[in-house]
């Protein structure tokens, strides 16, 4: 498997990888229109444009098979030191229970190291307990309650 920053050719499969999810489609996301919203191009656009923010393909061959998003922080507390928060990890369907997405984690975690981070966080749905399981096995804790609210 070969993990690298996504470019624009990666954007449909990206989404398809999104969308083949049973909380995504809860979410009402869960077909992919065969044409890229211009919503979802300025999106990448502005992540691909900051040098906060990556978005991240696994490939098999010329096959997207896994994705997630990386934000790096600023912040104050803990001595002023970065933190990574990882986001919409996604392995495809066909392909999960070969230890790709431990393999994909992993390089997140390096790229955090690489970048000087003292600390990598995730949300996870609170439904996603398989997640739970896979997150805790690579030494993440369940420290905090995250909350959200819809704008």
């Amino acid at each position: 498997m070969q993990i690298r920053i996504a470019t624009r050719a990666d954007v449909p499969a990206v989404l398809h990888l999104l969308a083949d999810d049973d909380i995504s489609r809860t979410r009402g996301f869960g077909i992919v229109a065969e044409e890229v919203d211009a919503a979802v191009w300025a999106a990448f656009e502005a992540i691909d444009a900051d040098d906060r923010n990556e978005l991240i393909v696994a490939l098999d061959g010329d096959e997207v098979i896994g994705t997630c998003q990386l934000t790096f922080i600023p912040g104050l507390s803990r001595g002023g030191a970065e933190r990574m928060l990882i986001e919409a990890v996604r392995i495809h369907t066909a392909r999960r229970g070969q230890g790709l997405g431990g393999d994909l984690i992993r390089w997140t975690l390096d790229r955090a190291r690489e970048r000087g981070c003292a600390i990598a966080q995730l949300t996870t749905d609170k439904r996603r307990t398989d997640a739970h399981r896979f997150y805790a096995a690579l030494g993440f804790e369940a420290s905090h309650e995250g909350m959200k609210i819809l704008l």
